[in-house]
């Protein structure tokens, strides 16, 4: 009797000492990869991506005030989407992580993980009833290896722009072609379309959704989205053409967290993979942005006239091809150059906008 009961109270006892050993062994085991665990690949322990380092950060812990304005019960849906678009300007601190999850090919072998930090504004370039344009400007700094901090590195980045009931979209087809695609009234009723650009203002990618507003949390996503290879991947891969994914925002009351869900698809329509990833913004404070804002207050305006220009491009044109390199030389480095020019006080170069951007452009 004495051993029944022994043994009655150790099983237990002996379930749960395993339970914590096996998932104490397992989450420090040095090849743990989220949805990875049965590979013995070491090359997936070592992720790609930014291996350098910045100086500690500061997270806000005050709830974003748009985040709060989202949770009146009384706004319409219409003014709740509104506040949750210009919930993603501020300050932040970025991280990135993208990771392929499944294969569809014979010997699929998964690419290593991406991460990768950033630290970086965005501002409202425009807010109208039905249109709220998004600039993101990056400011880094770089910890060197004698401890101090490197000088500010400041990219005009990625820009969103935000419109309601969209009646067009450029889809990317491939070989850096853009096609204009119709979206019909019973399908862009109560939507909001996303147009991403780069950091030169050249198309990336367009898509449209609805936002949905709960309790406590608004969401918006997209239907599935062509775009061109990210840049984590034009220099190292050469074998899939686009990235086709549903792209998902979500507000937090301290940032946002822009969710995708890739197939890296083939012209001929093959699908090699599919991929994770996700972009959380963390809203920051104390830090030194002065850099970044000197240059985008000296710049805002060339900026718009570059996006401008481009928008006329798009609207007039059915299909367009953007040559990213003419000659060796970068559009973008172009249009940066011009820019620094402008700052200066060379106002005349906003003459030359058009004639670089036309150089790279086929309609």
């Amino acid at each position: 009797m004495y051993i029944k009961n022994y043994h009655f109270f150790l099983k237990p006892l002996l379930i749960v000492f395993l339970l914590f050993y096996f998932v104490n062994c397992y989450a420090e085991s040095e090849n743990y990869i989220f949805g990875w665990t049965h590979l013995n690949n070491l090359n997936m322990q070592s992720p790609q991506g930014g291996t350098s380092i910045g100086p500690d950060v500061d997270m806000d812990k005050e709830p974003n005030p748009h985040w709060e304005k989202l949770q009146d019960t009384n706004l319409t849906n219409f003014k709740k989407d509104r506040l949750a678009i210009l919930a993603m300007q501020g300050e932040h601190k970025i991280n990135f992580d993208f990771m392929e999850t499944i294969g569809f090919y014979k010997d699929f072998e998964p690419q290593k993980p991406y991460q990768s930090w950033g630290t970086e504004f965005v501002t409202v370039v425009k807010d109208e009833k039905y249109f709220i344009s998004l600039q993101h400007v990056m400011v880094m700094f770089y910890t060197l290896e004698d401890g101090s901090s490197s000088e500010p590195m400041v990219i005009k980045h990625w820009r969103q722009d935000w419109k309601y009931q969209d009646k067009f979209l450029s889809e990317y087809v491939g070989n850096n072609t853009w096609k204009k695609r119709y979206i019909p009234i019973s399908a862009r009723k109560g939507t909001w379309s996303q147009s991403v650009y780069q950091a030169d203002d050249s198309p990336r990618y367009q898509g449209y959704g609805k936002w949905r507003h709960y309790k406590n949390s608004s969401s918006w996503a997209s239907e599935q989205t062509n775009r061109p290879l990210p840049r984590r991947e034009t220099t190292i891969r050469n074998d899939y053409d686009i990235l086709s994914g549903i792209n998902t925002h979500s507000i937090t009351p301290y940032g946002w967290v822009h969710e995708q869900n890739n197939n890296k698809v083939r012209l001929d329509g093959t699908i090699l993979a599919k991929e994770i990833g996700l972009a959380r913004y963390q809203r920051i404070r104390d830090f030194d942005w002065s850099a970044g804002k000197d240059y985008w207050n000296k710049t805002k305006l060339f900026w718009i006239e570059v996006s401008n220009f481009w928008e006329k491009i798009i609207r007039k044109s059915d299909e367009i091809t953007v040559y990213k390199e003419i000659n060796n030389e970068q559009l973008w480095s172009k249009l940066f150059a011009l820019s620094y020019d402008y700052a200066d006080g060379n106002k005349a170069i906003m003459n030359d906008i058009e004639d670089v951007i036309l150089d790279h452009v086929k309609k």
